[in-house]
This record gives C-alpha cells, structure tokens and sequence, in this order.
C-alpha cells in the first residue's frame, strides 16, 4: 500500500465516522468532549414538566408565605396531592 491509497483510507474512516456520529446526534464542544444533542419530542417533554414544576413552586411560596388564608395549610397540600403532574 503506497502512502497515497493510506492517506485516501484514513480520510474515508474519519469521514465514516462523521456521518455516524452525525447521524446518532453526537457532537463536541470546543474541549473536545462528546455531548449528545436530544430529540425535540424530548425537549419538549422536559420543557412541558419544567413549567409544572415551576407552577408547583411557585402554589407552595404561596402557601408558605401567606399567613392570613382561610383554608388550612392542610387543604392546600391535599389539593396539590390530586393534580398530577403531565
């Protein structure tokens, strides 16, 4: 093998394995370390549970701030039991 057809076969494996980390969402950061790029009906599903849990929080400040309510801090945790998370 002279180093012409060498040179062809190490650029055709690193091109081969572009395509396939490409096509399994694997990319790099400028370090060099491997991240994996998530789907968007992923995403989406996290984003959607971020919210809900963003609106849990913010029901319980409330709930722990707010001294003058006329329901008891037991009704509110029951009320917050039966909604369920998406």
């Amino acid at each position: 093998m002279n180093p012409f057809e060498m040179v062809i076969g190490i650029v055709l494996i690193v091109t081969i394995g572009s395509i396939v980390r490409a096509k399994y969402g694997v990319r790099r950061d400028r370090n060099g370390h491997d991240y994996v790029v998530s789907n968007d009906a992923e995403t989406k599903a996290l984003l959607a549970e971020i919210r809900a849990l963003k609106e849990r929080i913010q029901v319980l400040e409330r709930i722990a701030t707010d001294n003058n309510r006329a329901a008891s801090l037991d009704e509110e945790i029951e009320r917050l039991r039966d909604r369920s998370l998406p």
